[in-house]
């Protein structure tokens, strides 16, 4: 008992210090109440220092301004230590409090912490005196620049410091602020939850206004590290100074609000205390600027900015609040303000001085008010301090300062000051656990600071059916409140929650229907640097992630939502056209039946093949002929057979391919027209050896000439050809895109083959061809009649022509190779069948009888084979110089017999020595035909 009594007289001594041991310290502690236990509370319940910038000598501080809001939250403090010592949640110790006014400002709550921690008027920082320490906690301050600078001072004694506030990140670090807690989250959440605020509405290019202070700072940080996030893009920042009477605030404020006027980002967010954003919204009324501000915690509820004449010509306001809550029995509190018993309370004289005392020019000022509003905008016609809160009855009060109404209750928004309580309940619990309390009594052991900070960690309890506790930075973790300002049609807002942060999910709910936008279709405002890119348009991103070109989707690639930074490629068998949103099934297309072309070579082949059969009948009726047997007699047939296979595989070119029919149409042309080539070698050959007059040589090659054999081994040839090209480098079938067209035709080799085996099966064809030519140009000196080597020739003419220009246009023509080849195949078999056949079938079908005789046929073939004879015997005697008797002469016969293919008449020459020229005795032997 001694000691508690002697700790009771410590703590009365040093309340009777702190509040006239020193000049200033009336000024500076404006409230207090005795108590066992003291709390301290540091509140700006005025804004600004006055002349502050003029401060050269360490006097006291003449503070203004006074702040309505932060005098309600000191009066939540003050009502909520009354509750709990009426309450008796400590038994046996009542809890006492020092109000203290920062009036905004660092320096002056560092001067308030040190007298809150002084003993007998003076400061030690001895560690043994720290147990005499008066103020065991302290609650506040208000902004995040004060909290951080008192919060150095206080972490050296270690006595616990809760704000209800101060929000900025850098406090959560609890090596630099170890005895720093609060009931709120940090900014890290705030700014988090801002970013994702923009980004539910597409809000990606937006300006920022922060205050120079140590919260604007690192506020600004944390919300530029969360937009880059969240894809949100700064199009200005601008910092304004936070201390109110700054020599240069109104002239950036103007400037910030020429800035935002410039600016084309509809989206605004300030980090900002209340009086500069009313002061930038009396800037923005002026130039008549409307746009979406986004409010920070600072003034997200601040009834002071709700309340300004005109504020609903600024736009829409949304903002960010902490949890709140109602405080049992504060209205009423409120309603009938009278400091408690024992308690002296400044802050409250001077609000009723301010709001009931009579002052003689305030009916001039109201008229002169009323006037102003009349002629100019409430922007411009702002009310002196002195008229903010005056009572229309303050000149009809005989006591101002026992007079009460509901203005506070009605001008402030009371839900703000509920962490006021939560901290005030917090310091209780913590001391019921220090001091062991049970339902009776506490143990009224002295104890310092750090204790009861220790405690303070720990503690986890209820008020109001909601849990709270402090994590292990210090913080309380209950989300924030999306506040949307509601215009009411009084030229005022009311606020109303739409939605929620959920610091677990990290992500917010918003009920847009709870949101009027005032537009036609209730959409929200756009705020972007650059016009969304629709599906089918990609982002080509500046130097801004947020303000970019749009630029289409190439071939075969998509684009199916909005601002997307790449283009998908389309899956498999599917194709788009440039700019397009999707993907489509290509279309398969080939060479088919009812196309033009495909009309023209299908009626081609059929007028071929009708062809070779008329052709087949004449050559039938007139077998017996000298023109057909002249024509190679039971070969032609061959060659017939040969040129109809040819023609059948032009079919085959048209209509859908697949592996066997690649397979079937190059085998049978190679094969077909092979086997027709090589008959015509052997009539070139046969008319090469029959008019040869070198008999030597000409007996020589006829030992070659073996019809059957030549046909057999060059079709054998080529089909070798064709087997091994079917074997090792087969033809197959290919599909080529272009575009949404899947082209389905034959390639003439393995994938990844070079064709070789194609090129050889026309090469060898071009090399039967050349073989003929030569025969021909050789043999060409025939009776005119039946002149086949002309027709040989021309025949192969035609055909290496076809295919010498068959070659550039099948390479460059890939989509028409099929048609280009199919082509080039009728040409060839009509060439053959034009030359070969037709004059024949003229002869039999068109001459006299008497022309196409085998007797005419012989008496023709006789005349010739005399005068070449006579021909060839004169050039060679001339040129062995064969002019004196007696010379030899040569002998030499010619057999041509078109049965057999060669010639059936010999000449037969006799030598005569009397008399030149020689005689010549001819006998001719007559063939059969």
């Amino acid at each position: 008992m001694l000691c508690w009594f002697t700790w009771r007289c410590l703590g009365m001594c040093a309340l009777f210090c702190l509040g006239g041991c020193c000049d200033n310290v009336s000024s500076i502690c404006g409230a207090h109440s005795p108590g066992d236990i003291l709390i301290g509370v540091l509140s700006p319940c005025h804004s600004k220092v006055d002349t502050l910038h003029e401060r050269t000598e360490p006097k006291g501080f003449n503070c203004t301004n006074f702040d309505l809001q932060s005098f309600v939250r000191t009066l939540a403090v003050i009502h909520t230590i009354d509750t709990i010592n009426d309450s008796g949640f400590l038994p046996g110790v009542r809890l006492g409090y020092v109000v203290c006014d920062t009036c905004s400002h660092a320096t002056k709550a560092v001067q308030i912490a040190q007298h809150l921690l002084s003993v007998n008027g003076s400061l030690s920082v001895q560690c043994d005196l720290a147990d005499r320490v008066p103020v065991k906690a302290i609650i506040g301050a208000r902004y995040s620049e004060v909290s951080i600078t008192v919060a150095r001072f206080l972490g050296l004694h270690l006595v616990p410091q809760i704000s209800t506030t101060s929000s900025a990140e850098i406090l959560s670090d609890k090596l630099r602020f170890p005895s720093f807690l609060r009931t709120i989250p940090s900014d890290v959440h705030q700014t988090r939850a801002l970013a994702r605020f923009m980004a539910h509405f597409d809000w990606n290019w937006v300006g920022v206004v922060s205050g120079d202070d140590d919260y604007g700072r690192a506020a600004l940080l944390s919300f530029l590290q969360e937009a880059e996030k969240a894809q949100v893009c700064l199009a200005f920042h601008e910092v304004v100074p936070h201390y109110l009477d700054h020599a240069d605030s109104e002239r950036r404020i103007q400037e910030v609000a020429e800035q935002i006027r410039s600016s084309d980002a509809r989206v605004i967010l300030l980090i900002l205390k209340d009086q500069l954003v009313v002061h930038l919204f009396q800037e923005a009324m002026k130039a008549n600027v409307s746009r979406i501000w986004i409010a920070s915690d600072a003034w997200s509820m601040s009834r002071n900015v709700a309340g300004m004449e005109g504020i609903d010509s600024v736009g829409d306001i949304f903002g960010l609040s902490f949890i709140t809550g109602e405080i049992p029995g504060f209205e009423e509190y409120l309603r009938n303000l009278q400091p408690g018993p024992g308690a002296t309370n400044t802050f409250i004289e001077e609000y009723k001085k301010l709001r009931f005392e009579c002052i003689p020019e305030l009916p001039q000022l109201l008229q002169q008010h009323n006037a102003c509003l009349a002629e100019h905008p409430p922007a411009l016609c702002s009310l002196p301090d002195s008229l903010l809160f005056k009572s229309p009855l303050a000149c009809n009060l005989s006591e101002p300062q026992k007079a009460n109404d509901d203005f506070l209750v009605q001008g402030v928004n009371l839900n703000l000051s509920y962490n006021e309580r939560v901290a005030t309940w917090a310091i209780a619990h913590a001391l019921r656990e220090l001091l062991q309390c049970n339902e009776t009594f506490c143990s009224a052991d002295n104890f310092p600071p750090w204790k009861l900070l220790r405690e303070l960690k720990k503690v986890n309890f209820t008020v109001d059916n909601r849990r709270f506790y402090f994590d292990k930075s210090g913080n309380f973790l209950n989300g924030y409140h999306l506040i949307h300002w509601v215009k009411d049609g009084s030229n005022k807002r009311h606020f109303k929650v739409v939605g929620e942060y959920n610091l677990i999910e990290r992500d917010v709910q918003i009920d847009r229907g709870d949101i009027d936008w005032g537009n036609t279709n209730n959409t929200a405002p756009e705020s972007k640097c650059s016009q969304p890119c629709h599906p089918g348009y990609v982002k080509k991103v500046s130097n801004i992630s947020c303000c970019y070109n749009c630029t289409e989707c190439e071939e075969g690639t998509y684009s199916d939502v909005e601002n997307m930074d790449t283009c998908l490629s389309c899956p498999n068998g599917t194709w788009s056209k440039r700019g397009w949103s999707k993907c489509q099934t290509r279309v398969e297309t080939f060479f088919t039946w009812n196309e033009p072309y495909a009309i023209v070579l299908l009626t081609g082949t059929a007028l071929g093949e009708l062809l070779l059969f008329a052709i087949l009948v004449v050559f039938l009726a007139g077998r017996k002929s000298p023109a057909v047997k002249v024509a190679g007699g039971w070969f032609c047939y061959v060659m017939i057979a040969g040129l109809a296979v040819s023609f059948a595989s032009v079919v085959l070119f048209v209509g859908r391919p697949n592996v066997r029919i690649c397979q079937a149409r190059q085998t049978m042309y190679g094969l077909g027209f092979t086997l027709c080539l090589s008959c015509v070698l052997v009539k070139a050959f046969r008319t090469f050896l029959a008019f040869l007059f070198d008999l030597y040589r000409r007996h020589r090659l006829r030992k070659l000439y073996k019809p059957v054999a030549i046909i057999a081994l060059a079709t054998v040839g080529q089909g070798l050809v064709c087997l091994f090209w079917l074997l090792f480098d087969s033809p197959g079938m290919e599909t080529s895109y272009e575009g949404l067209t899947a082209v389905l035709q034959c390639r003439e080799g393995s994938p990844e083959g070079s064709q070789a085996g194609f090129g050889a099966m026309h090469s060898y064809v071009a090399l039967l061809a050349c073989v003929c030519l030569l025969l021909a140009l050789k043999g060409r000196k025939v009776p005119q009649r039946y002149n086949d080597t002309g027709y040989i020739i021309f025949s192969v003419l035609i055909y290496l022509f076809v295919w010498v220009c068959f070659i550039p246009v099948y390479v460059t023509k890939i989509r028409q190779r099929s048609a280009v080849q199919a082509s080039a195949i009728l040409a060839s078999n009509f060439g053959m069948v034009f030359c070969h056949f037709m004059p024949k079938c003229y002869m039999i079908l068109c001459k006299k009888k008497a022309e196409n005789s085998p007797e005419a046929y012989l008496e023709r073939v006789r005349i010739f084979s005399i005068t070449s004879v006579h021909s060839a015997f004169a050039r060679r005697s001339q040129d062995s110089g064969m002019s004196s008797l007696g010379t030899a002469t040569p002998r030499g016969s010619v057999d041509f017999s078109p049965a057999r293919g060669s010639v059936c008449s010999t000449i037969k020459e006799e030598p005569q020595v009397s008399a030149p020229p020689p005689l010549l005795r001819r006998r001719t032997r007559r063939c059969s035909i």
